[in-house]
């Protein structure tokens, strides 16, 4: 999931174009005319913001000393003012900023999700004025106006309100407008392009439109140039300066902004926590993850975002993450889940590639202790190629399974209180285990102990192993044939997803589908449950692995090392669907 993935390469702009209703010449008129009839100067001026909270709570509030205070300045190009008709609770003129980003059919901008969930009624009359000009008709604006699409409003169908609970974390939108008569919003504005960060300090120029008051009578933008922290408990920056009135949410934090070429990387919207804050000069923004990157190839496809499953929305504020940047995550190589410690709490061992060996033990709710080296990087781990634990010594505490590039198998027994030793030797250099794609270590067949092992080899063939132990792989058992279909099996982890003693197999195919085997057995494979997929996020998955790291008793909660290093749990995963969803490890920064 680096930096590049969610980019528009793979669509054509003329794909995209030929969805947009009036594309072609002559077909913007319509909606235009009939939104520049209805904003008139007056009903612009008017409007009132969607977080007018601000502005009350600042009347009644003095900011301490020694803030900084936003510029009023005459605005960038591609950040303007939403106008609609507020219909969910009465009815009112309401505004609120977005900005211009970039995409293939040039018609995408950027705003806070509780914004964007008023412009979805036919009646709300919903357009996009940049660089909005206080006191002009609709017409006479520098761009003119651009109605907002039918069916062109994409928000996390998981975010419910602004307030202060996780959710709050996914309050950005993508709205698509229409063109007018001068063209596509992005050939005449510009645009910033929308850039997920991996970290919370930053310098960035935070824009948005005030309303019209005693202290902004013209209405004009508001821009402060300032350093980001975190707000502590969420994913979300935090940003301190004055003169942030209602009006201004949806509106971009920006890094790097050039006015010569109307360019700029936006890492955040006005937004979050109390809809981005409940006074004047304190703001928020989400930071952009994997849900941002998900929600804009939504828009930029057209997808609804609510017929695709995704898990519920936990946050990162509960249990302790795992220490280390995305940068640092991307090097870890292979990675599993287990009791290594006898505490009854599953941990995390990594192998990274330097040869590295460490441990994460588990606080058994859902977060890691800190790590304990086992290994110290050396040349003797750097040819790992894949590791599963389980208990194949029937000592209570797991065990580690190594497989090396040149067919080398070893398991070293009780690596939490012992070490990682020499090993028991279980197959030579040049054995058939070097053809062995894929290992996983679950409980198949096994009445007790997790003893058993399933292999997907590299010709497609599927076979399980029962009864292994320190010098024998027990009893192979044929699962599936030689064959095409389960080549695409990506990534294989074994857990007890169905809530039963046996355990299930699960599937990362390589078009990004993820599916459960419930209850394999000696006799085979039996039929697959479909969680998600194809999808093409988790194409971007590079190591799998579950445990049973929260408190529930089951090995069920899945965790996914991402192409960029962010590392994420699934928490309580089950076959009816992915558990809720919580960030151990940032990505890294693009």
């Amino acid at each position: 999931m680096g930096s590049g993935w969610f980019t528009l390469s793979a669509l054509s702009a003329a794909c995209v174009l030929a969805a947009v209703p009036g594309a072609g010449p002559g077909g913007a008129g319509s909606a235009e005319a009939e939104a520049e009839a209805y904003w008139t100067a007056g009903r612009m001026a008017a409007a009132v913001p969607v977080d007018a909270v601000r502005s009350r709570a600042a009347v009644s509030a003095r900011a301490p000393s020694g803030i900084p205070t936003g510029v009023h300045f005459d605005g960038m190009p591609m950040v303007g003012t939403f106008f609609y008709r507020q219909t969910a609770v009465g009815t009112s003129d309401t505004s609120c900023t977005g900005s211009v980003v970039r995409s293939a059919g040039r018609n995408m901008v950027l705003t806070a999700a509780h914004c964007a969930a008023g412009m979805r009624h036919p009646a709300s009359r919903a357009v996009f004025v940049p660089r909005y000009r206080h006191g002009k008709t609709a017409a006479a604006q520098p761009f003119g106006v651009f109605p907002v699409r039918a069916g062109g409003v994409y928000t996390d169908p998981r975010y419910r309100s602004h307030g202060s609970a996780a959710v709050s974390d996914l309050d950005f939108a993508f709205v698509l407008v229409g063109p007018n008569a001068k063209g596509r919003v992005e050939n005449l504005t510009g645009a910033l392009t929308f850039t997920p960060v991996s970290t919370y300090d930053h310098e960035v120029t935070v824009v948005g439109y005030p309303s019209a008051s005693r202290v902004n009578k013209a209405h004009q933008a508001v821009r402060c140039e300032v350093p980001t922290t975190r707000l502590s408990g969420f994913r979300q920056l935090r940003m301190v300066c004055k003169g942030f009135y209602g009006g201004v949410s949806g509106g971009p934090w920006i890094k790097d902004y050039d006015p010569a070429r109307r360019t700029g990387k936006v890492i955040g919207n006005t937004g979050g926590y109390h809809g981005g804050g409940n006074d004047s000069w304190v703001t928020y923004a989400p930071l952009y993850g994997k849900e941002a990157r998900d929600l804009y190839e939504d828009a930029a496809a057209g997808r609804d975002p609510a017929a695709l499953s995704r898990p519920p929305y936990r946050g990162s504020s509960a249990g302790h993450p795992l220490p280390g940047s995305g940068e640092l995550w991307t090097h870890a190589r292979a990675m599993a889940s287990g009791d290594f410690t006898g505490s009854g709490r599953d941990g995390l061992l990594v192998v990274w590639t330097d040869g590295e060996v460490t441990l994460f033990p588990g606080d058994g709710r859902g977060g890691f202790l800190p790590e304990r080296r086992l290994m110290a990087p050396n040349a003797g781990w750097k040819d790992v190629a894949a590791v599963t634990a389980g208990d194949f010594t029937g000592s209570d505490r797991f065990d580690l399974l190594v497989r090396r590039k040149d067919g080398r198998m070893t398991l070293y027994g009780d690596v939490g209180s012992r070490g990682l030793g020499r090993g028991t030797a279980m197959a030579p250099a040049g054995s058939v285990w070097k053809h062995a794609a894929q290992i996983t270590a679950g409980r198949f067949n096994a009445s007790h102990y997790v003893t058993d092992l399933v292999v997907r080899w590299s010709d497609g063939e599927v076979s399980l192993h029962t009864a292994v132990g320190a010098g024998t792989f027990g009893r192979e058992h044929r699962l599936k044939g030689p064959g095409p279909a389960w080549k695409g099996a990506a990534l294989l982890a074994a857990g007890q997803f169905s809530g039963n003693r046996t355990w299930d197999l699960m599937v990362r195919w390589s078009n990004g589908a993820l599916g459960i085997h419930p209850g394999i057995g000696t006799r085979g494979l039996g039929g697959e449950r479909r969680l998600r997929g194809p999808d093409r996020t988790w194409t971007h998955s590079v190591l799998m692995t579950a445990g049973r790291h929260t408190g529930d008793g089951l090995t069920d909660d899945l965790l996914v090392r991402w192409s960029d290093g962010e590392t994420t749990s699934y928490e309580d995963t089950r076959a009816s669907g992915l558990g809720p969803e919580h960030m151990l490890v940032p990505p890294r920064a693009p």
